[in-house]
């Protein structure tokens, strides 16, 4: 007999367009009727514009055709507000006190390395007006979707990205708007996109405590923030400012990452403190959370961003952040949140 989970298996096998990721990630399959040799299913028509609609019917009638004394498939769809077909495990905040910090970099860095455990990953990035997330995976395709909902791009090795620079004309063009217009298209990336069933969102943050930063803690479910700073006398005071603002908005500060600490120089095997000695583990302690990473100042990892190729990025340093971070993060949101 046609159980349920053959239908939603096969079903996996449907690759939505534009989106390239299937309709069970996607949580698309809202229902799934078995009457004998009859398959009545339900799909969120959400995102998907009439021509798209008739190919996922089309593929999913054949992919479910397929299994054993199916002898009829009938699809419905619906219209389900992508806020209820989100399913998100963790939504990481990745903040500073201050810009020039390393911000996205290091949030884009920890979405690789969650991805690489076997993660379903998707960036938010909220920069609005700072956005380099998408230059640093190499992505310039154009969000597809429709005027029921938004589907995020996929990167190279599978993860969801949103930002302001994908609906922009040109890459370069400046966004000039004021907060709340920035608060609003915050909101949009968070209730109007598709992200589906993800294990991990990554929230790239403005750099400062003010509306962007504000609308993303008081709209989304965080489950805790990453802090990042650099090595620098003032650091202490920035970096306070943003333990303080996690804090009041009762978010959990679930780790701290020291960028640009050193520079390598590999012909004479020294590490040169550009920017003063390391202050870890002062603000590991100030924030009282603890610190995941020190990550150099690499010329390597610059050059495969402005290439677009991140994801490739590979160093002793990471491979600890990584480490580190993926052994924390599930006990810290544990600890902290549930």
């Amino acid at each position: 007999m046609i159980t349920d989970e053959q239908v939603r298996k096969n079903l996996e096998g449907v690759l939505v367009p534009g989106a390239k990721r299937d309709l069970a990630t996607l949580n698309m399959v809202r229902q799934v009727v078995v009457s004998n040799q009859r398959v009545n299913i339900t799909l969120a028509s959400t995102a998907l514009n009439a021509d798209v609609q008739n190919w996922v019917r089309t593929k999913a009638k054949t992919v479910v055709g397929k299994l054993p004394d199916v002898e009829e498939v009938d699809i419905e769809f619906v219209e389900i507000k992508p806020a209820e077909l989100n399913q998100i495990g963790n939504i990481i905040a990745v903040m500073s006190g201050k810009g020039g910090v390393g911000k996205s970099l290091v949030a884009s860095l920890m979405a690789v390395a969650l991805k690489r455990q076997g993660y379903e990953v998707g960036v938010l990035d909220a920069d609005i007006t700072g956005s380099s997330i998408p230059k640093m995976f190499g992505i310039t395709t154009r969000p597809g979707g429709s005027n029921t909902g938004i589907l995020p791009v996929l990167s190279r090795s599978g993860m969801e990205i949103m930002s302001m620079n994908l609906l922009l004309p040109q890459e370069d063009d400046a966004v000039i708007w004021r907060g709340p217009l920035i608060s609003k298209a915050i909101t949009q990336f968070w209730e109007d996109v598709v992200w589906g069933k993800l294990d991990y969102l990554v929230v790239d943050l403005p750099p400062g405590t003010a509306d962007a930063s504000l609308t993303v803690m008081q709209t989304l479910p965080i489950s805790g923030v990453i802090i990042v700073f650099t090595p620098q006398d003032l650091t202490t005071m920035i970096v306070k400012k943003a333990v303080n603002m996690a804090q009041k908005m009762d978010k959990p500060v679930l780790g701290v990452v020291e960028n640009m600490s050193y520079l390598y120089v590999p012909e004479i095997d020294k590490r040169i403190e550009l920017f003063g000695k390391s202050r870890g583990e002062e603000m590991s302690q100030a924030a009282r959370a603890p610190l995941l990473g020190q990550l150099p100042i690499d010329p390597e990892l610059a050059k495969l961003c402005d290439e677009g190729g991140i994801e490739r990025y590979n160093s002793d340093a990471f491979t600890a952040m990584a480490r580190t971070l993926i052994q924390t993060l599930p006990q810290a949101i544990s600890t902290k949140v549930n």
